[in-house]
């Protein structure tokens, strides 16, 4: 990898190696312990999973972490097919709604929850009542007026024409969950291949087989899932045996983890985009040639190359180019030189050494967090090239973006990841971080053209007019740099392959522990 001014950041994770190596060390002796409480036969199948973020809330209707549906806790009615980019049957077998306002949905017959109770529609209307109910996001989302249940058939009725209904359903915060147990935050009770054992927040799940699965048992016995939002002791903790499936490694410790016998790393390109969110109420973003100036600090295919060590592709827009809704445009010009011709049309100037205007100097604060540990490092880079053309940038560390960027408006912008077709649809995305109902819209965006263009998306069948309506938003969106796409990262998946058997790396990153999930315990 060529020196580039990158380096000094990278380099600071090397510093907190032998730290890191004796705080797994400590971990290995909890898990020792932890384990020792349990005696393991030596049939006993068993996989521990670490995640690489953090949750103190299992409530799979609220829960932003998704680790209910993740862990094979929980399902919903319907899935995506990552090959077709298509919904699929999962706890429902078909769906009928022609007209995009009546739907009937046909369940699954045989399908128990944990507690032995049967999943039918009643059950799964108080699910969704629930879900509507708890969550404001998913009440916008759905858009569901009246639901009725008659044995295994439920029959919706929504606000308005909404052609993509079923696939809102693939959410995990509208999992289906036995809305009568008590204790839905730390032991939510689902349909799915694996029982909730113990949940300690914030650090794991222990979880069981479900021997009367829907869909076939398990070859497993138990799971461990557990959280590190660290991504070096994540690496360190496979290294050392102590784990058998690290979800997003390290990227600088792949060369060493692919030297070691028997440790497979995969690199798949996702549904992902790092995008540096906009926040539209503050006053020096309000101007589009602030935000322009923005965009063009950010050194996309540097950032690429030298932190995600080529793990990702250069954005442009937040689909990637390979989906058929994306929009095809070139990537813009960037650079100091062009963000100081931006910032000169907004009315700034530099002045000793300070971007300012009417005596005020250009200041901003930008949000970042340690759970995606390549964001932290665009952050620092951003603040440094920022610095060159005069603009002063706090750096602010959060723990949970959503909550934060939700409840807090005192930022100007934020490093953030996410998900944009976790449906095989443009919807989504368009319609979580652009419509002002939307439960990702964080910059506050209020744009009565794009609204309308989002409005008539969500009610066309056609697919060729959804895909002209989806790429007039994605323009709209890149024209007026409501938020600057940086990149689309791959997701890196390391684990034990003498041992781990059957793990696929989905694309939607929603499928995780599943039933087909195996070890070798020869």
């Amino acid at each position: 990898m060529k020196t580039s001014k990158f380096m000094p950041y990278i380099k600071n994770r090397v510093l907190t190696t032998l730290v890191l190596f004796y705080i797994v060390s400590l971990l290995t002796a909890c898990a020792d312990s932890t384990s020792s409480s349990k005696e393991e036969s030596p049939e006993d199948k068993h996989i521990h999973f670490l995640y690489n973020f953090s949750t103190n809330s299992l409530d799979p209707h609220i829960d932003s972490s998704y680790v209910p549906l993740r862990a094979g806790i929980t399902e919903t009615l319907v899935r995506l097919d990552e090959e077709n980019l298509t919904v699929v049957p999962w706890l429902a077998e078909s769906w009928e709604g022609d007209d995009g306002i009546h739907w009937t949905i046909h369940l699954r017959e045989g399908v128990t929850f944990h507690n032995g109770k049967e999943m039918d529609a009643d059950a799964v209307k108080v699910s969704l009542e629930r879900a509507i109910t708890e969550s404001v996001a998913m009440k916008n989302a759905l858009k569901i007026k009246e639901i009725k249940a008659e044995g295994y058939t439920l029959r919706i009725t929504t606000t308005q024409p909404f052609p993509e209904f079923i696939s809102e359903l693939v959410n995990p915060n509208v999992s289906i969950i036995d809305v009568t147990e008590e204790d839905i935050l730390n032991k939510p009770i689902g349909t799915g291949p694996f029982v909730l054992e113990t949940f300690m927040p914030g650090s794991r799940l222990e979880l069981k087989r479900f021997d009367q699965y829907w869909d076939g048992a398990s070859n497993l016995d138990r799971v461990t899932f557990s959280f590190n939002e660290d991504a070096n002791a994540r690496s360190l903790a496979l290294k050392s045996d102590q784990v058998d499936i690290v979800y997003r490694p390290e990227v600088e410790s792949l060369e060493s983890l692919k030297q070691i016998e028997g440790i497979h790393v995969e690199s798949t390109a996702t549904f992902r985009v790092h995008q540096m969110t906009m926040n539209m109420q503050r006053e020096s973003l309000k101007d589009v040639n602030v935000r322009r100036a923005v965009d063009a600090l950010i050194d996309r295919q540097e950032i690429v190359d030298s932190i995600l060590l080529g793990h990702g592709e250069a954005a442009v827009g937040p689909f990637l180019p390979s989906l058929p809704f994306a929009p095809t445009y070139e990537q813009r010009e960037s650079g100091a030189e062009l963000a100081v011709e931006h910032l000169k049309k907004a009315g700034y100037t530099l002045a000793n050494g300070t971007m300012q205007k009417d005596g005020e100097a250009l200041k901003l604060t930008l949000l970042t967090y340690p759970a995606r540990a390549d964001l932290p490092l665009i952050a620092q880079v951003f603040q440094s090239d920022a610095k060159q053309i005069g603009i002063d940038v706090e750096i602010k560390q959060i723990d949970t973006p959503e909550e934060y960027m939700a409840s807090n408006r005192d930022w100007d912008i934020a490093t953030y990841s996410n998900l944009t077709a976790p449906r095989g649809d443009a919807g989504y995305y368009l319609n979580a971080t652009y419509h002002p109902t939307g439960s990702l819209n964080f910059s506050g965006a209020d744009e009565p053209t794009l609204t309308a263009i989002i409005d008539e998306l969500n009610q066309t069948v056609d697919q060729q007019e959804r895909a002209e309506l989806a790429e007039q938003a994605a323009d709209y969106v890149f024209e007026n740099v409501i938020n600057s796409f940086v990149l689309h990262p791959s997701t890196i998946v390391a684990y034990n392959d003498n041992k781990v058997k059957n793990w696929v790396t989905t694309r939607s990153e929603y499928y995780m522990i599943t039933n087909q999930l195996d070890v070798d315990v020869n």
